[in-house]
């Protein structure tokens, strides 16, 4: 059996093919066939890091703490990940676009993907021990918040909002890391990424519609069906008008505008490609918050470099 044919329907072409066969059910199981969840998870944690900056300046070890959520955040996505593909084997199995992932289709086993998983939580313990207490103690808060994630689509119709909450808790834990102390602003900023999550996701979710309605699944874009146009712009209006008013009222006050009026084009030209190419697009739409969020850190180091040479 050659690594092309051995690749499940729903995932992409990627390096992950030419991994051992022993080797890339353990891949594919974390996702290393598709990074773009590693940024959405990383992306928080620099945010976090750079939003403290504009409190207390920037640090040396700033740039240590940003390789090192990189790395956290490879692990506790593989992490996450695998309890989701434990948690959701028998629905995979249902549905013909996850069938053959790893654990339906036999390539790793549950015993397999427990070591695996436990191994991932090793390397995020690692990159705990590195960080401030504080920072430390808020991390540990996110550990019932992962777990809980599979199940919440069970449950209710808002499972994109416990991933905007889960998914961004690496803001909360790079501003302490960092040493931010105007927590006013920060939770701003922390509840307009849970809108930004819940906006993404959705889009995202759209390509299962009809799947999740079969085996029972829940979620924002199966709750607002043919609204979902005017439902993510409206998640998305209201994710900017936080992130801007974090940024503008909480540091400097023209850069803050400018950086959220480029996020904020960035959001409606996600809407105008989902009103005028539909569904088609949603995976290149969600892949294309990597940059989204990339902007915003960005624009917040470089505010304060120019206040720093200023």
């Amino acid at each position: 059996m050659t690594a092309q044919t051995a690749r499940p329907a729903d995932a992409p072409p990627s390096w992950v093919d030419y991994l051992p066969q022993s080797l890339q059910g353990f891949a594919r199981l974390s996702r290393f066939d598709r990074p773009i969840g590693f940024w959405l998870l990383a992306i928080p944690c620099w945010m976090g890091v750079a939003f403290a900056g504009l409190d207390v300046g920037w640090r040396a070890t700033n740039l240590l703490y940003g390789i090192l959520f990189g790395i956290g955040a490879i692990a506790m996505r593989g992490a996450g990940c695998t309890i989701n593909d434990l948690a959701d084997e028998d629905l995979d199995r249902q549905v013909a676009r996850t069938a053959e992932r790893p654990l339906p289709s036999g390539a790793v086993t549950r015993m397999q993907a427990y070591i695996w998983l436990a191994a991932q939580l090793a390397v995020g313990l690692v990159v705990l021990l590195f960080l401030p207490l504080a920072a430390k103690v808020v991390a540990l808060l996110s550990i019932p918040l992962v777990v809980a994630y599979p199940f919440m689509k069970r449950i209710t119709w808002w499972p994109q909002a416990w991933l905007g909450i889960t998914f961004n808790w690496g803001f909360p834990v790079g501003y302490f890391t960092a040493g931010g102390n105007d927590y006013f602003w920060a939770a701003l900023f922390y509840l307009g990424l849970i809108a930004w999550t819940v906006g993404y996701d959705t889009i995202y979710a759209r390509q299962d519609v009809k799947d999740d309605a079969i085996v029972g699944i829940k979620s924002t874009a199966r709750l607002f069906g043919d609204k979902t146009l005017p439902a993510v712009a409206a998640i998305y209006g209201l994710c900017a008008l936080l992130i801007g008013i974090a940024l503008s009222y909480g540091g400097p006050r023209v850069p803050g505008v400018m950086i959220t009026i480029a996020f904020m084009c960035h959001l409606i030209w996600q809407l105008v490609m989902l009103k005028t190419k539909g569904d088609a697009v949603a995976l290149q739409l969600f892949k294309s918050n990597r940059d989204a969020g990339l902007l915003i850190v960005f624009g917040i180091v470089v505010t304060i470099t120019l206040s720093m040479l200023g």
